[in-house]
């Protein structure tokens, strides 16, 4: 608890010389004194600080602050090495447009206009409309940058990743420190975990994204003016890139181009996972296993959190507690379990310990400037720490992961990764060095990075020793470029209600940041949940991209059956619908894969439009037409919902809406607020306990709900599936189909063609990929909210009941009572047209 004296004048750290500080700051940049091109860099001198500008494609700018002659484009390992990015750059004409007093750097989507005096450097679109207007620079004598860029209070902000708060981010400052926050958690903390210093910026329908790539301590202040934001280095570069949109979608994808995508993950890592501080011993591991299957609650993963290792040491097992792990993984595996373990980066300083002294002798340990091996204390007590900056290091750390792949685990924890140390500042000292692949830097210019190096030497040597399968790895720490190595959880919440209200906006923004991957732990992970809370948690937890229920040592515990009924067989029920939606989740999975467009997505993303999304933060959409608004309040079994525009049916009692606006929706307990909107198709699958590796679920059984009531409208879904597993689906053996569903008919009534009924209905396969063998015959479908009464569905035969479809080779039978069609089709079916 803090008292009165933390608000100490002497203490405020805008005043302390640190980033933010406005009197140790040096000179604006006043004016352009020189200027030159030479081939795709375009240099601009000033007295102060010179910049550089280059186009990496027709709408992506890039601009960086230099000193002398040279521009030093390296960028830091967030940056994806992709050959095609200077493809994509030599293809780009740029007209240079030199005059007296200003300077234009066209290209066919945007100008870049550089005014020398006063400086100005401002971004329009082709047509004219202003993008981006910078006219002040300020630069410290220490080299600090603070870039403040225009803007008004129409504007609104989103992403950078893992922040408090609501969905958007005007009015509020962010600083990029990656930090062990245990305590509190509230909107007034400017670091978590995270750093992922990517801001976007939404005007009206027009967006786009600035991403600083500087892993030291850098701030985003949307809050200080109301004409302005800054952006703010405290060391190394100001390397800026500027993504025009002008949709958020597009930042999005341009910026994932940048810095990469997520890799499909293994179906398993979707699953249910379930974790404790901790389970103790193995018994208590294999117990738990058990009575998930004896209660018929499905769960692919259970975590180990720290004490199953021997003294804290990592690569090791307690062999108390642990006696036999390689007979307690084979009886998980038969189980249907994966088991995932923490791995923190500090290595007890122990002249006994094989990997310290490994470390020692290879000289992979961070050091100070004059050669000592650098350690603090954690977990195990005093630690050294890989230095994940050198390649060598993370090919050791990588190899050192076989003591778990040899067991059979296929999935890494990686936890303590800002990294964490229990002294005053709470990491790592600034001076300690990096190696940096010989290009020596300090912890401060590289804080932000380490805990995406350390994943990715993870990944690295995961992928390197399971053959074919696809490994996972979970990070608490990151920097932009971590979604192509990790899944992130959001640390150490609490079970509180206030925390899980804020997981939603957490979530979006990470998603909208290029890391779709993630979700919090669910119930909360320190204080007490209740039976309510981890009912409520878990309804929203079951449609975020990670589902884990995670909690501390000392904590009431809350496994699904913990708090007995109602809420056990609710849980299980939501937990069920995961694994039934599977299929729909895991196509939206491989969307993230090929745009970096988030699996969850804040209403804004898909309606950027309308003014009344712009700050919704407690409830999201799963894909486009899925709306989930959760209970995150205590005694509440009812709450307004929004609904943007089109045709919505709600998920439980079919109502139908189709006027956008508030509406009051009905919550007892075992119902969480779903809205489906009118062409949505969901692909579901029979539930399973667990995903077996390399088996089709069921015999490949597949269904499609579809949703009519987009009438005259067409609507696109796309479905992938593989064999969930390996990499195999990266020599095509995959499949990957567009469904179009197309309805007609005539408009009725004073609300146009929104009250009419459809007539004919179509859905076609456009199969874009056809490799994968799902061991099916034929596909079932079920068309709700049908308007008219079928007479024929291409041919296929009517049967009188749904039980004599199932066992039906093809045919089609129309439920009058809930103008439900059900359709059980050929697997290769091409096409079907219902009238």
């Amino acid at each position: 608890m803090e008292s009165s004296e933390s608000i100490h004048p002497d203490k405020n750290t805008h005043a302390s010389g640190r980033v933010g500080s406005e009197h140790k700051l040096g000179q604006v940049i006043g004016y352009v004194t020189d200027a030159g091109s030479s081939g795709k860099v375009h240099r601009f001198y000033t007295p102060d600080g010179n910049f550089a500008v280059r186009f990496l494609n027709h709408d992506t700018i890039r601009i960086k602050m230099f000193s002398g002659d040279d521009v030093d484009w390296s960028s830091t390992q967030a940056v994806e090495p992709v050959a095609s990015f200077a493809d994509l750059e030599n293809a780009v004409t740029v007209d240079v447009l030199p005059e007296e007093s200003v300077i234009t750097l066209a290209t066919e989507t945007l100008r870049v206009v550089v005014w020398k005096y006063p400086f100005s450097l401002q971004v329009f679109t082709k047509d004219g409309t202003l993008v981006y207007k910078t006219d002040s620079v300020w630069i410290d004598k220490s080299g600090s940058v603070k870039w403040i860029a225009q803007s008004d209070e129409t504007e609104h902000f989103y992403g950078l990743g893992e922040k408090t708060s609501f969905l958007d981010k005007r009015g509020e400052r962010y600083e990029m420190w990656n930090s062990d926050v245990y305590a509190p958690h509230v909107p007034e903390i400017e670091a978590l975990y995270e750093s992922i210093p990517l801001l976007l910026h939404m005007r009206e329908t027009l967006s786009y994204g600035v991403f600083l790539d500087n892993p030291g301590r850098t701030v985003f202040d949307m809050r200080s003016r109301k004409d302005a934001y800054t952006i703010q280095t405290s060391t190394g570069d100001l390397d800026l890139y500027i993504f025009f949109g002008p949709s958020i979608k597009q930042v999005i994808e341009k910026y994932t181009g940048l810095t990469g995508r997520m890799p499909l993950p293994p179906k398993w890592a979707l699953g249910y996972h379930q974790s404790r501080y901790s389970y103790m011993d193995q018994e208590e591991v294999l117990e738990l296993a058990r009575t998930f299957r004896a209660k018929q609650i499905p769960c692919d993963v259970i975590h180990l959190d720290i004490h199953y290792m021997e003294g804290y040491r990592v690569f090791t097992f307690d062999q108390a507690r642990f006696p036999d792990p390689k007979a307690m993984m084979t009886e998980l595996a038969e189980m249907g379990f994966h088991i995932v373990p923490i791995v923190d980066p500090g290595v007890k300083r122990d002249p006994r310990y094989p990997i310290y002294k490994e470390g020692i002798a290879g000289n992979f340990f961070c050091k100070t400037i004059e050669g000592t091996v650098y350690t603090g204390d954690v977990w195990p007590g005093e630690s050294a720490f890989p230095d994940f900056t050198s390649d060598n290091v993370a090919a050791w750390w990588g190899e050192k992961q076989r003591f778990y792949t040899d067991l059979g685990i296929r999935g890494i924890w990686n936890d303590m990764n800002e990294p964490a140390i229990f002294n005053e500042i709470k990491t790592m000292e600034p001076h300690i060095m990096h190696d940096n692949n010989g290009n020596p830097k300090t912890h401060a210019e590289l804080h932000n990075l380490y805990g995406m190096l350390m994943s990715k030497a993870t990944y690295e040597g995961l992928r390197s020793q399971v053959g074919e399968e696809r490994p996972f790895v979970l990070t608490r720490a990151g920097y932009s470029g971590v979604q192509r190595y990790a899944a992130v959880w959001t640390g150490d919440n609490r079970s509180f209600w206030e925390h899980m209200a804020m997981a939603m906006p957490m979530v979006l923004n990470l998603g909208l940041s290029g890391v779709t991957f993630s979700g919090p732990d669910v119930g909360g992970f320190a204080h007490h949940t209740t039976g309510e809370l981890l009912t409520r948690w878990t309804q929203m937890g079951a449609f975020f991209p990670f589902f884990r229920n995670h909690s501390a040592l000392d904590t009431l515990r809350q496994e699904p059956w913990a708090f007995d009924e109602p809420y056990e067989t609710i849980i299980r029920d939501y937990t069920n619908w995961r694994y039934r939606w599977m299929p729909h989740l895991y196509s939206l999975f491989y969307g993230a894969t090929q745009t970096g467009v988030p699996v969850v997505r804040p209403l804004v993303l898909e309606y950027p439009s309308d003014p009344r999304t712009t700050n919704i933060s407690d409830q999201f959409l799963l894909g486009e037409g899925i709306l989930v608004a959760p209970i995150y309040r205590p005694d509440t079994t009812a709450r307004s919902v929004y609904l943007p525009e089109g045709v919505w049916y709600d998920y439980w009692t079919g109502q139908r809406y189709n006027t956008p606006g508030h509406i009051l929706a009905d919550a007892p307990l075992d119902k969480i607020p779903m809205y489906i909107k009118a062409g949505t198709v969901i692909a579901e699958q029979p539930v399973v306990q667990h995903h077996v590796n390399g088996s089709p679920v069921a015999g490949g059984q597949l269904l499609f709900r579809v949703y009519a009531g987009n009438l005259n409208g067409s609507s696109v879904y796309t479905f992938y599936e593989d064999d969930g597993f390996t990499f195999a689906h990266e020599q095509g053996e995959y499949n990957l189909w567009e469904i179009t569903v197309n309805e007609s008919g005539a408009a009725s009534g004073a609300g146009g063609a929104a009250d009419g009924n459809t007539t004919e209905l179509r859905i076609e396969w456009n199969r874009r990929q056809d490799g994968y063998n799902a061991g099916r015959a034929a596909i079932d479908l079920q068309i709700h909210q049908l308007s008219f009464e079928p007479s024929t569905v291409d041919g296929l035969n009517q049967v009188s009941s749904v039980a004599e479809l199932a066992s039906a080779p093809t045919g089609w039978h129309y439920d009058s009572a809930t103008h439900t069609l059900y359709v059980k089709a050929a697997d290769d079916v091409a096409s079907l047209t219902v009238r």
